[in-house]
Protein backbone atom coordinates (compact mmCIF):
# COMPACT_ATOMS: atom_id res chain seq x y z
CA UNK A 1 0.00 0.00 0.00
CA UNK A 2 1.39 3.36 -0.93
CA UNK A 3 1.01 6.53 1.11
CA UNK A 4 -1.89 7.98 -0.93
CA UNK A 5 -3.98 4.82 -0.37
CA UNK A 6 -3.30 4.99 3.37
CA UNK A 7 -4.32 8.67 3.47
CA UNK A 8 -7.50 7.80 1.53
CA UNK A 9 -8.39 5.04 4.00
CA UNK A 10 -7.70 7.30 6.98
CA UNK A 11 -9.73 10.17 5.51
CA UNK A 12 -12.65 7.87 4.65
CA UNK A 13 -12.62 6.51 8.22
CA UNK A 14 -12.66 10.08 9.56
CA UNK A 15 -15.59 10.95 7.32
CA UNK A 16 -17.51 7.91 8.57
CA UNK A 17 -16.75 8.75 12.21
CA UNK A 18 -17.75 12.41 11.67
CA UNK A 19 -21.04 11.29 10.10
CA UNK A 20 -21.80 9.28 13.21
CA UNK A 21 -20.99 12.26 15.43
CA UNK A 22 -23.31 14.59 13.52
CA UNK A 23 -26.38 12.38 13.71
CA UNK A 24 -29.13 14.20 15.55
CA UNK A 25 -32.34 13.28 17.23
CA UNK A 26 -35.62 14.82 16.15
CA UNK A 27 -36.41 18.02 18.07
CA UNK A 28 -38.38 21.21 17.52
CA UNK A 29 -35.29 23.42 17.11
CA UNK A 30 -33.83 21.58 14.10
CA UNK A 31 -34.42 21.83 10.39
CA UNK A 32 -34.92 18.56 8.54
CA UNK A 33 -35.40 17.64 4.88
CA UNK A 34 -39.04 17.32 3.90
CA UNK A 35 -40.02 13.65 3.46
CA UNK A 36 -42.90 14.56 1.12
CA UNK A 37 -41.40 16.88 -1.49
CA UNK A 38 -37.72 16.20 -0.70
CA UNK A 39 -36.95 19.81 -1.67
CA UNK A 40 -37.97 21.89 1.32
CA UNK A 41 -36.97 22.05 4.95
CA UNK A 42 -39.24 20.97 7.80
CA UNK A 43 -39.06 23.28 10.81
CA UNK A 44 -41.20 24.20 13.80
CA UNK A 45 -44.25 26.37 13.30
CA UNK A 46 -44.30 29.33 15.69
CA UNK A 47 -46.44 28.89 18.81
CA UNK A 48 -47.41 25.32 17.83
CA UNK A 49 -46.24 21.82 18.56
CA UNK A 50 -46.14 21.03 14.87
CA UNK A 51 -43.70 21.35 12.00
CA UNK A 52 -44.20 22.45 8.41
CA UNK A 53 -42.33 22.39 5.12
CA UNK A 54 -41.27 25.71 3.64
CA UNK A 55 -41.61 24.37 0.08
CA UNK A 56 -44.71 22.16 -0.19
CA UNK A 57 -46.52 23.71 2.82
CA UNK A 58 -47.36 20.32 4.39
CA UNK A 59 -48.00 20.33 8.14
CA UNK A 60 -46.72 17.50 10.35
CA UNK A 61 -47.45 16.48 13.91
CA UNK A 62 -44.40 15.37 15.86
CA UNK A 63 -43.84 12.52 18.29
CA UNK A 64 -40.42 13.17 19.83
CA UNK A 65 -40.40 9.99 21.92
CA UNK A 66 -40.79 7.75 18.86
CA UNK A 67 -38.74 10.09 16.62
CA UNK A 68 -41.51 10.28 14.03
CA UNK A 69 -43.60 12.80 12.18
CA UNK A 70 -47.10 12.23 10.91
CA UNK A 71 -48.94 13.90 8.06
CA UNK A 72 -52.46 14.36 9.48
CA UNK A 73 -53.86 15.92 6.30
CA UNK A 74 -54.86 12.48 5.05
CA UNK A 75 -56.55 9.44 6.56
CA UNK A 76 -54.93 7.12 7.47
CA UNK A 77 -51.94 9.42 8.04
CA UNK A 78 -48.51 8.76 6.60
CA UNK A 79 -45.77 8.30 9.19
CA UNK A 80 -41.99 8.75 8.76
CA UNK A 81 -39.30 7.78 11.30
CA UNK A 82 -36.13 9.84 11.78
CA UNK A 83 -33.00 7.68 12.09
CA UNK A 84 -30.59 10.52 12.87
CA UNK A 85 -29.62 11.20 9.26
CA UNK A 86 -32.72 10.86 7.07
CA UNK A 87 -36.38 9.85 7.12
CA UNK A 88 -37.21 6.17 6.91
CA UNK A 89 -39.83 4.89 4.47
CA UNK A 90 -43.33 6.31 4.78
CA UNK A 91 -45.94 3.90 6.03
CA UNK A 92 -49.66 4.16 6.40
CA UNK A 93 -50.63 4.08 10.03
CA UNK A 94 -52.45 0.83 10.76
CA UNK A 95 -52.30 -0.44 7.15
CA UNK A 96 -50.14 -3.31 5.96
CA UNK A 97 -49.79 -3.79 2.22
CA UNK A 98 -48.45 -7.28 1.57
CA UNK A 99 -47.58 -9.45 -1.39
CA UNK A 100 -51.24 -10.27 -2.01
CA UNK A 101 -51.92 -6.70 -3.12
CA UNK A 102 -48.95 -6.77 -5.51
CA UNK A 103 -50.12 -10.08 -7.03
CA UNK A 104 -53.67 -8.73 -7.37
CA UNK A 105 -52.42 -5.55 -9.07
CA UNK A 106 -50.29 -7.52 -11.53
CA UNK A 107 -53.19 -9.85 -12.26
CA UNK A 108 -55.51 -6.86 -12.74
CA UNK A 109 -53.20 -5.49 -15.42
CA UNK A 110 -52.06 -8.72 -17.11
CA UNK A 111 -55.19 -10.91 -17.23
CA UNK A 112 -57.55 -8.58 -19.15
CA UNK A 113 -54.75 -7.63 -21.53
CA UNK A 114 -53.92 -11.29 -22.13
CA UNK A 115 -57.57 -12.21 -22.76
CA UNK A 116 -57.98 -9.48 -25.36
CA UNK A 117 -54.61 -10.29 -26.97
CA UNK A 118 -55.53 -13.99 -27.24
CA UNK A 119 -58.84 -13.06 -28.85
CA UNK A 120 -57.08 -10.76 -31.32
CA UNK A 121 -54.53 -13.46 -32.12
CA UNK A 122 -56.92 -16.39 -32.61
CA UNK A 123 -59.69 -14.40 -34.30
CA UNK A 124 -57.85 -11.84 -36.42
CA UNK A 125 -59.90 -9.42 -38.49
CA UNK A 126 -59.88 -9.53 -42.26
CA UNK A 127 -56.90 -7.58 -43.61
CA UNK A 128 -59.13 -5.97 -46.23
CA UNK A 129 -61.30 -4.47 -43.52
CA UNK A 130 -60.42 -0.76 -43.08
CA UNK A 131 -60.24 -0.97 -39.28
CA UNK A 132 -58.26 -4.21 -39.02
CA UNK A 133 -55.83 -2.78 -36.43
CA UNK A 134 -58.56 -2.08 -33.85
CA UNK A 135 -58.03 -5.35 -31.87
CA UNK A 136 -54.33 -4.53 -31.44
CA UNK A 137 -55.07 -0.97 -30.44
CA UNK A 138 -57.72 -2.29 -28.04
CA UNK A 139 -55.12 -4.60 -26.46
CA UNK A 140 -52.66 -1.76 -25.90
CA UNK A 141 -55.41 0.51 -24.53
CA UNK A 142 -56.55 -2.24 -22.15
CA UNK A 143 -53.02 -2.57 -20.78
CA UNK A 144 -52.50 1.20 -20.43
CA UNK A 145 -55.88 1.86 -18.82
CA UNK A 146 -55.61 -0.99 -16.31
CA UNK A 147 -52.07 0.15 -15.45
CA UNK A 148 -53.28 3.73 -15.01
CA UNK A 149 -55.99 2.51 -12.62
CA UNK A 150 -53.34 0.81 -10.44
CA UNK A 151 -51.16 3.95 -10.52
CA UNK A 152 -54.17 6.09 -9.62
CA UNK A 153 -54.95 3.80 -6.66
CA UNK A 154 -51.33 4.05 -5.46
CA UNK A 155 -51.47 7.85 -5.70
CA UNK A 156 -54.72 7.87 -3.71
CA UNK A 157 -53.54 5.41 -1.06
CA UNK A 158 -50.19 7.07 -0.46
CA UNK A 159 -51.59 10.57 -1.12
CA UNK A 160 -48.70 11.61 -3.33
CA UNK A 161 -49.18 15.37 -3.45
CA UNK A 162 -48.88 15.92 -7.20
CA UNK A 163 -50.80 19.19 -6.95
CA UNK A 164 -48.45 20.40 -4.19
CA UNK A 165 -45.46 19.45 -6.34
CA UNK A 166 -46.80 21.44 -9.28
CA UNK A 167 -47.69 24.48 -7.11
CA UNK A 168 -44.27 24.41 -5.45
CA UNK A 169 -42.47 24.13 -8.79
CA UNK A 170 -44.46 27.10 -10.12
CA UNK A 171 -43.65 29.13 -7.01
CA UNK A 172 -39.97 28.20 -7.34
CA UNK A 173 -39.94 29.03 -11.05
CA UNK A 174 -41.62 32.39 -10.39
CA UNK A 175 -39.00 33.19 -7.76
CA UNK A 176 -41.43 33.39 -4.84
CA UNK A 177 -39.39 30.96 -2.75
CA UNK A 178 -35.62 30.56 -2.59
Amino acid sequence: MNMSNINLVISSNLIMSNAQIFSSSLNYQGDYPCPVCRLGKVSQMPLMEAMSCDFCQEIFTVNLELQQIEMPSRQPPLVWWWNGYKWNQAQLEGVELGCGYVVAAIAFVILPTTLIAIGAYYFPPDRNFPFSSIPYIWTVLTFLLHLSIIIWILIEVYQIPIGAYLRAINRWRDGIIR
